[in-house]
Formats: structure tokens, C-alpha cells, sequence
């Protein structure tokens, strides 16, 4: 059987110091029908000139300006011909042979749409990483977490995931994706700029029917907080912001507005932990995130996605609390939330 084509593109922005460390792990990938991309969200450092002077055979795709992970991404992508787009972060490192065990799971099912590898920590190795670990999950509330991450706490990888899985949601930092399904769904919504736009599209495309899975015969190193640090008031700002814009997408009306106001408490308590820490500026963005949640929802800015087939795929989504689970229940894993 002929290997589809795969496109593997990576979205840079004055990402110098990862290109150097972390592309020659992926220039060195063995998959007979590969092109790699870097699609330049327009950097002001020397990476482009780094990449025509090492990596000559790597093709660039020039932004005109900064339009962010999801911006970036669609306009990159809307340049490239492939069966399978990868999306890759710059900060990851792969091995050699990451990419066929996925596009074997992916053509084992017409109706698989996107998959991520293992993804673990490039710093503590024996760790899973932040964003992503062995696949992603939404609770009742829309909180994202991970097996391998709930919160804060990371597993260490015992091989407790090594097992093919479908997942409600695949991490951005190493997504592959059928590059019909990403044109189907008109990629990222570029109202997330970044964070939780992989969630937002992962949800289109179950809701379409579509599976998501998390394939355990492939793993990455991810550096994570790249491009925003963890710590970053605007990274705050965005996360609470976009989940929100999640959720009126994503869910019913009705219940939107339910988990919405719900959310909204939930948020004032997570602001008042961050005064208690003395994080002032990131106790603002949660502020700020809500007043601009409230005139963008007003203005009709984000609207409910209305492209659902009458059998949308809720696998991975978790019926109870994860916040109930973990910070009252003190369960910090996966295998000990209330299956």
C-alpha cells in the first residue's frame, strides 16, 4: 500500500533556539512521503535566515504578520497539499519513526480525523507533558484535562498508557490531521489567536462524528510554554478567555449559559487564589477576560456552531467534576477520577 502524503509544518515566531535544537530531530524522520514546512509567523529574529543556511531543502512559507497559532496555521495550511497536515510545535523533539505508527492507526479507520502521539516532558523525560500527555478529555464544566495531567500534576509514564485510545481532544503541540477533514471544518477558529483552538477544532470535527484518538506507538518531548510562558498574564488572559468562547460554540444554548454562569464563579475563586499569591497581573487577566468575554458574546462575535450531525461523538467527554475530583476528592490522577 502506498504511504499517504504528509506535510509536517511547524509555526515559528522568533523561534531561533528551537529550530537549532529540536529541527534536526524531525529532519531526520523516516517516512518515504514527507515534506517539512516552516510556516514564519513574521519573526524579527534571524530565523529564516538560520533555516536557508541549514536547512536549505526545508520549505518556508513567509506570514505577513503575526496572526497568532490559529491565524498562522490557516494561512500557512491553506498552501500546502497534502493527505495528512502534522501540526508541530517548534519546541518538540521527535524520533525517527513518530510519524508512521500514526498514519497507520489514522488509514486503519476512515472515520479517525485526527490523532496525537505520546507526548512527554523534553525537560523531566520519564514525565507526561502539560499539554497533551496521552490524550485529552473535557469534565461537565468544560475544563480540559489529560490522562497523564490533571491541573498541575503530571504522571510519570509507567507505560500506563500504552494502548491505542479515541480521546475528545488531541494536544496542538504534535496534531495530525486528515487534510480533507481540515478543510472541511475551515481549520482553527482565528478568534482563539492561541490556546484551546486545537480543543475548539477537535470538538467541530467529533461533532461531526469523527474519532480523535491518541496513538501509545508514537512519542514526542515537548519543551512547552515555548512561545508563552506558564506563568504569563497573557497566557492566563487567553485560556480563561477562550474557554469561554468554547463553550458558547460548542455546547447548546441553553446549556452554555448554564455552565457559563457556573464557570464565571468558579473563575472569581481562581482570581482570588492568584491576589492570595501576590500574582496581581494575572489576577487581572482573569478580570479582563471576563469584561471582554461579556462585549465579544454581546457584540456576536462568537457564535453557536450549528455544523452537528445527528450522531456527534461524545467519547472523552467525563460526567463529573474534574475540579470536585481534584482539589476536594485530592484524586490527582487519572485512573483514580470517578469512572
Amino acid at each position: 500500500m502506498d504511504n499517504p502524503s504528509v506535510a509536517v509544518v511547524i509555526l515559528n515566531w522568533n523561534g531561533k533556539s528551537f529550530l537549532e535544537q529540536f529541527l534536526p530531530s524531525v529532519f531526520n524522520t523516516l517516512y518515504p512521503n514527507l515534506q517539512i514546512i516552516v510556516g514564519d509567523n513574521n519573526s524579527t529574529d534571524d530565523s529564516i535566515a538560520f533555516l536557508q543556511e541549514n536547512f536549505p531543502l526545508v520549505k518556508v512559507i513567509k506570514n505577513q504578520e503575526n496572526y497568532g497559532f490559529a491565524g498562522g496555521y490557516n494561512k500557512v495550511l491553506a498552501q500546502v497539499e497534502a493527505d495528512y497536515f502534522v501540526l508541530l510545535n517548534s519546541d518538540v523533539e521527535v524520533s525517527n519513526v513518530w510519524i508512521k505508527p500514526v498514519i497507520d492507526l489514522m488509514e486503519s479507520d476512515p472515520l479517525i480525523a485526527i490523532a496525537q502521539p505520546k507526548v512527554k516532558s523534553a525537560i523531566n523525560r520519564d514525565e507526561f507533558e502539560y499539554a497533551g500527555a496521552a490524550g485529552g478529555y473535557l469534565d461537565t464544566l468544560m475544563y480540559p484535562f489529560c490522562r497523564g495531567r490533571i491541573f498541575d500534576s503530571l504522571e510519570k509514564d509507567n507505560n500506563q498508557y500504552n494502548y491505542n485510545s479515541e480521546i475528545f481532544w488531541a494536544s496542538g503541540c504534535a496534531l495530525f490531521i486528515k487534510a480533507a477533514v481540515w478543510k472541511r471544518v475551515n481549520g482553527l477558529d482565528e478568534n482563539f489567536f492561541a490556546h484551546m483552538e486545537e480543543i475548539d477544532l477537535c470538538w467541530r470535527v467529533k461533532n461531526l462524528g469523527y474519532k480523535i484518538m491518541y496513538c501509545s506507538n508514537s512519542t514526542v518531548y515537548h519543551v512547552g510554554g515555548g512561545t508563552l510562558n506558564v506563568e504569563s498574564p497573557f497566557k492566563t488572559y487567553l485560556n480563561f478567555r477562550n474557554n469561554y468562547y468554547l463553550i458558547k460554540k460548542n455546547l447548546p444554548p441553553a446549556k452554555a449559559y448554564l455552565v457559563i454562569t457556573l464557570r464565571f464563579w468558579l473563575d472569581f475563586l481562581a482570581l482570588i487564589k492568584f491576589v492570595f499569591a501576590g500574582k496581581f497581573k494575572n489576577a487581572a487577566a482573569i478580570s479582563k477576560a471576563h469584561r471582554n468575554v461579556i462585549i465579544d458574546f454581546y457584540k456576536g462575535k462568537v457564535k453557536y456552531n450549528t455544523d452537528i450531525s445527528k450522531n456527534p461523538n461524545k467519547v472523552g467527554l467525563y460526567s463529573k467534576s474534574v475540579v470536585w475530583d481534584y482539589f476536594v476528592l485530592k484524586n490527582k490522577t487519572f485512573k483514580n477520577l470517578r469512572h
